[in-house]
């Protein structure tokens, strides 16, 4: 880890395609605030292209984060993965002096549904996707009291991802019932904008819908949410939640809610 009194550091990320990510100018924006020099790298790469990337990353970065589709395949170029990226089986944050794979997400996630003021506690939630993003999210709401079920098209995946989480899964996303909803898939961003991953039949009986796409600012997904009503809720602030603890991470500082939540607001005014 990373004194307070290292004054620059280099940082990336990867994943299949970041051109559009906001992540370079939130960290940028967080590590000013807390009085260190930032240099940032956006790797986009396909599959083929991964192993590369992750040598160049590892060899001249201090760290760097992962999004879509890596957060589990960077898992075997590491030396130990830690706390909640054992337990969700995804890596968003790595070290690279120590080698070791963190993951914010959950965190991050949490803390914007107490900004927004979502409770989920003994609420009965359907995550679509059983990604890195969907199983963090699953895991972190199963933590504090959610009643979890998970739809993934991958039937074999699906039973898998639900035994390991103890979680529940359903066969038809459709079938409605289910207080909130929360599109963890790429439906809805890059070349299937305008897509949603369920129909307007789905969100009959919520009360909310989160899509952690950023991009639009309003998914397909949120729109036939909205029609119905429903509050919804976009991932721009999960991203700069889950940021800000991977860049105490980076720097070896404590991080506060409090603090999260005042930066966030400040970056808002900045924007």
């Amino acid at each position: 880890m990373y004194a307070m009194n290292k004054k620059k550091i280099r940082l990336g990320l990867i994943g299949k395609d970041v051109s559009k990510s906001d992540s370079e100018r939130i960290h940028r924006f967080l590590l000013k605030e807390l009085g260190v020099e930032c240099e940032y790298e956006r790797f986009s790469v396909v599959p083929s292209e991964f192993d590369n990337a992750m040598r160049r990353l590892m060899g001249d970065f201090d760290g760097f984060n992962i999004t879509i589709p890596y957060k589990r395949d960077v898992m075997e170029y590491l030396d130990e993965v830690v706390g909640d990226a054992m337990t969700f089986g995804a890596v968003n944050t790595v070290l690279t002096e120590t080698r070791k794979g963190y993951n914010t997400d959950g965190v991050g996630f949490l803390q914007m549904l107490r900004a927004a003021k979502i409770e989920v506690k003994d609420k009965k939630i359907l995550i679509l996707g059983g990604g890195g993003s969907g199983r963090s999210t699953a895991a972190a709401l199963r933590d504090i009291g959610g009643e979890i079920y998970m739809y993934q098209r991958n039937r074999e995946k699906l039973l898998e991802t639900c035994e390991q989480l103890q979680i529940m899964p359903i066969d038809n996303p459709e079938q409605g019932g289910f207080e909130l909803l929360i599109n963890c898939t790429g439906v809805g961003m890059h070349d299937s904008e305008g897509q949603s991953p369920v129909t307007m039949s789905a969100f009959k009986g919520a009360q909310a819908a989160i899509d952690l796409i950023y991009v639009p600012q309003e998914s397909e997904f949120l729109r036939l949410a909205k029609i119905q009503g429903l509050q919804i809720l976009n991932g721009a602030a999960m991203l700069f939640y889950q940021a800000y603890f991977a860049d105490c991470l980076f720097l070896d500082i404590q991080p506060s809610e409090e603090q999260a939540q005042e930066l966030y607001e400040k970056y808002l005014t900045n924007e």
